[in-house]
């Protein structure tokens, strides 16, 4: 096969046991590149969690099939308190000068090893990918080579969003791949002088066959349940999550169980602690399968640039209960006919009371979930966009435009 040129993907983690939407869309692609003809590099840390940024995978260079893994070690040599107390101050919409926004960013994560590496090779790469915007190494590294530096922001309305601090990250590299239209936009009116810009999308894998009764078997789940996989955290609405689920459990006698699985802490209002089942980290077996089991799937967040978990859930045939305020969800559900969305804890309420009432209804909605995926985000639809996008923007193995 001939060789289309050397890529390198840099997520801030990348590995078994890592949960996050950009990481493994930015894995997902490495891959189906590699696969294509193009010699990737992944150039990431040794970090799982982006919480402590412990350094749990070894440093070094490692293969992971047809991609070249190197390692460099997450560095934290402060207590992080400035970052908290800027933070503090950005989360509340006050205004924050650029110094102490660059002394917000730099009082966390840093990996000065990838960025010496960077400094070094970056002429040896066609293309530097970085996502998402708002860690460290696509704000310090994705300036290094911005002539040949693709950043994929993962863009979310949150305040840091539209921190100066980041203007000539949006604004200076070669080109923007976007995952939505409505990430776009978002980026469109956050930073008017965008680079060239284009909405890729995300590939989503289709399993050759779902099991259900397994999932119930293997974990000894019987009856009725709703689904919710992914981080469970503050920033993905998680707890909000709980409270409103125990409110209209209470209040409509619901017969759903929560499954939940993924990272963090799950810590159940005690209404409905003994009904929430927690897997932790799994299989994509069990994913997948879980997903297909599921009366709904649930989705909190408001911050999505696209939602991994939605596709899935959709592919499944899964209808999708969503966070009216994520304007990305919100547009794929109502592209897709496939999703119900709720503004508060009432409308929560009213959507699991369909799902419960009509559940043939519900699945139809999924039905058409699974349809909407299939058209929009087939894996190889993806790779097509991305391989566009790099033959215009560095047509040349030197990087030249």
């Amino acid at each position: 096969m001939d060789r289309k040129g050397r890529l390198a993907f840099v997520p801030a983690r990348y590995g078994d046991g890592v949960v996050g939407g950009a990481e493994a869309v930015l894995a997902d692609l490495a891959h189906g590149l590699a696969a294509r003809g193009w010699d990737v590099d992944v150039l990431t840390t040794c970090a799982r969690d982006h919480f402590t940024w412990e350094n749990v995978f070894a440093p070094g260079t490692e293969e992971h099939d047809a991609v070249t893994v190197h390692r460099f070690p997450a560095v934290v040599s402060t207590p992080r308190a400035e970052r908290a107390a800027i933070g503090a101050a950005i989360e509340a919409g006050t205004p924050v000068p650029l110094v102490d926004q660059q002394r917000w960013m730099n009082d966390d994560l840093r990996v000065p090893e990838l960025y010496h590496h960077l400094l070094d090779q970056a002429q040896d790469y066609r293309a530097i990918v970085f996502a998402p915007y708002l860690f460290w190494p696509a704000y310090a590294c994705g300036q290094l080579a911005p002539e040949r530096t693709i950043l994929m922001p993962c863009l979310h309305d949150e305040p840091a969003a539209a921190l100066e601090l980041f203007r000539p990250l949006f604004s200076g590299v070669r080109g923007l791949w976007f995952l939505s239209e409505p990430e776009m936009a978002l980026a469109r009116r956050l930073h008017p002088r965008l680079a060239p810009h284009r909405v890729v999308g995300a590939g989503v894998h289709v399993p050759d066959a779902y099991d259900p009764e397994g999932f119930r078997q293997r974990h000894g789940i019987e009856g009725r349940f709703v689904l919710y996989a992914g981080r469970r955290e503050g920033g993905k609405n998680w707890e909000r999550l709980l409270d409103g689920l125990a409110a209209a459990t209470l209040h409509a006698d619901l017969p759903f169980r929560l499954v939940t699985m993924g990272t963090g802490a799950v810590h159940a209002p005690p209404s409905l602690a003994d009904r929430v089942v927690d897997l932790g980290f799994c299989s994509a077996r069990d994913r997948d399968d879980a997903f297909a089991a599921a009366d709904a799937y649930l989705q909190p967040s408001q911050y999505e640039s696209f939602s991994l978990t939605v596709m899935e859930a959709w592919l499944a045939g899964t209808p999708v209960v969503a966070n009216d305020r994520s304007e990305v969800v919100r547009w794929h559900c109502e592209r897709s006919g496939a999703g119900l969305c709720y503004a508060d804890d009432l409308e929560l309420e009213e959507c699991l009371r369909f799902v419960t009432e009509a559940p043939e209804a519900a699945a139809a909605l999924g039905a058409l979930g699974r349809d909407y995926v299939l058209d929009s985000y087939r894996t190889e639809a993806v790779l097509d966009r991305v391989e566009a996008s790099l033959e215009d923007w560095l047509p040349t193995a030197d990087g030249s435009a």
